[in-house]
């Protein structure tokens, strides 16, 4: 490989490696005769970066060079530092040699926005276009579209990306503003609901012909940081809740901000990125997605932000000592999904277990229910132990929280460094 192509490389990976809003899996594309490469709803192979992120794509930007001026942005046009850019012909020559290297197993392609937003999402349409149509490439390309994009553009790039994303950044229009002047909420909603309308027109289309052009099969996905301005988790939940609505949004990352621009005045001085909030955000959006939760019983007016000693699901269940005990042999799936220590698998297993029979402790620890933290919450057939209703929320926090932080994993190897 050139020199000249490994230092643009170095520069432009370490320059994508801060936006998260990029996945693996969602889509399948079958091998073709005469082409390369497949992806499958599993997901693909992974490797992992110098920091210790596990990763699967060949995460690179297109260049960064950028028109913006955003705060939290290392690639911002103020900022005095390495500027390259590949050309379309290097960036899918170096995707082909990777993936026949067996270095990578798909794309992610992002850009800094060089001109205006349609003259970059027409260089990078033509890098994946290439891919796919002179190439025959196959393999999974998740592309990043750019806010302000047409929608014959973002409408194009639908065709050949198995997932777009446009991200949202700041959760509030206000915050955006101070932060990114140039930018405004409009710019990201508007690609956001060109990708939403291709879904649904394929999904139509296809009840009419049998064969027709697939548009973003894994659908969208977009990212907020957290903890660069004062919004609550409340104010980013209710918005995360909102594009879940949509039918093609599957994921929402939330990116801890890490303040690679500390001269900014406008940024907070944090010495790390705040990652437990980041985990509980992350908790809670599976609670809305897969635990029949809604963003408003997570959080409410008098708790704007989720509890950094205990998961979310613990800690609404604590607020809502009233829904406990329940019956395990008798309450109904939505309610076994809510109580702490059930998972979605252990709560299906009941439900199709206690047709055979009631089910005790034992049996319940067999299935997957970690009894340490359930005891607390239900009651079943030999259970004789204290529950919520016995003692306090506050008292039953500090058990529960105490325990979590003195268990010991035996499991666990123990290896020395000296």
């Amino acid at each position: 490989m050139k020199e000249q192509i490994i230092n643009k490389l170095a520069t432009l990976a370490e320059s994508a490696k801060y936006d998260v809003s990029c996945s693996s899996s969602g889509a399948r594309r079958k091998s073709a005769v005469g082409g390369i490469g497949s992806t499958s709803f599993s997901g693909i192979c992974h490797t992992f970066t110098d920091d210790g992120r596990c990763i699967s794509l060949l995460k690179i930007m297109m260049t960064n060079y950028c028109m913006y001026d955003c705060a939290y942005c290392i690639s911002r046009k103020s900022n005095d530092i390495k500027r390259t850019a590949f050309s379309v012909k290097e960036l899918v020559e170096l995707t082909l040699e990777f993936y026949k290297r067996n270095y990578i197993e798909g794309l992610f392609l992002s850009s800094g926005v060089v001109k205006s937003p349609d003259h970059t999402m027409e260089r990078m349409i033509r890098v994946i276009k290439e891919l796919r149509t002179v190439h025959r490439y196959n393999g999974y390309i998740h592309m990043k579209s750019i806010p302000g994009a047409s929608k014959e553009l973002v409408t194009q790039a639908g065709l050949y990306a198995d997932r777009l994303s446009v991200n949202i950044e700041i959760p509030t229009e206000k915050n955006l503003k101070f932060l990114a002047p140039e930018k405004d909420h409009k710019s990201v909603f508007a690609p956001m609901k060109y990708i939403q309308n291709g879904v649904l027109e394929y999904k139509e289309e296809k009840k009419k012909y049998k064969s027709i052009p697939r548009f973003t099969p894994a659908g969208q996905s977009t990212q907020m940081i957290i903890g660069a301005t004062n919004e609550t988790d409340q104010d980013i939940l209710r918005v995360s809740s909102l594009l879940y609505m949509q039918s093609s949004m599957r994921r929402v990352y939330y990116s801890g901000f890490i303040p690679v621009n500390s001269y900014d005045t406008r940024l907070p001085v944090l010495q790390q990125a705040p990652l437990v909030r980041e985990n509980r955000l992350y908790q809670a959006d599976w609670l809305m997605r897969f635990y029949q939760f809604s963003a408003e019983e997570i959080i409410d007016e008098k708790n704007p932000n989720l509890d950094l000693d205990v998961d979310p699901k613990l800690a609404w269940a604590l607020r809502h000592p009233e829904m406990f005990p329940i019956d395990i042999n008798n309450a109904e799936y939505r309610q076994i999904l809510r109580v702490p220590g059930i998972g979605i698998k252990s709560a299906k297993l009941i439900i199709a277990s206690r047709k055979f029979g009631k089910l005790d402790l034992y049996q319940l620890k067999k299935i997957g229910v970690i009894i340490k933290r359930a005891q607390y919450f239900i009651t079943c057939r030999d259970s004789s132990g204290i529950t919520i209703n016995e003692t306090t929320p506050a008292y039953l926090k500090k058990i529960l929280v105490n325990k979590k932080n003195t268990v010991k994993n035996t499991n666990q190897i123990s290896l020395f460094f000296p």
